[in-house]
């Protein structure tokens, strides 16, 4: 099943500028393939870094924990007074840079659901090639009332 950017924001809560998947390409109970194409003009390419500018690992790890977090929307919904968070990260590599105009593809895959925490392991490649490897915990928490 593939979806569309407007079928990723029904899911997930990230928006512009801060959404780091295009579309997904595939998605099953275990596994998302998604993908972001990095626009040359992507405003974080101006200050990171001037004169040689690089996509961050963190913002690798984001569209992982992003892409994570449609994933578990299909079997696992967040309760209505929560939003998904990040618990823990572990084993974080990064193997190659991403430069503008690269397209990053994002595949997680379910490890292990021990109640409301959610295993989870990360790759990002561009063009065959690993750019980033992670395992995470994805968890709710709930929303502080006014």
């Amino acid at each position: 099943m593939r979806m569309n950017r407007e079928a990723i924001e029904a899911v997930i809560l990230a928006r512009e500028p801060y959404l780091w998947l295009d579309e997904v390409i595939s998605i099953d109970d275990d596994l998302i393939q998604a993908r972001k194409y990095l626009d040359k003009t992507l405003p974080v390419f101006q200050g990171h870094y001037v004169g040689f500018p690089l996509f961050p690992g963190a913002l690798q790890c984001e569209a992982a924990f992003q892409a994570a977090a449609v994933l578990i929307a299909r079997t696992q919904p967040v309760e209505p007074s929560c939003v998904p968070v990040i618990g823990r990260v572990a084993n974080v590599k990064f193997r190659q840079l991403v430069r503008p105009g690269d397209t990053i593809d994002i595949e997680v895959q379910r490890r292990a659901v021990l109640g409301q925490a959610i295993e989870l392991r990360g790759k990002v490649s561009v063009g065959g090639v690993t750019t980033t490897e992670l395992n995470f915990v994805a968890t709710q928490a709930a929303i502080p009332g006014d």
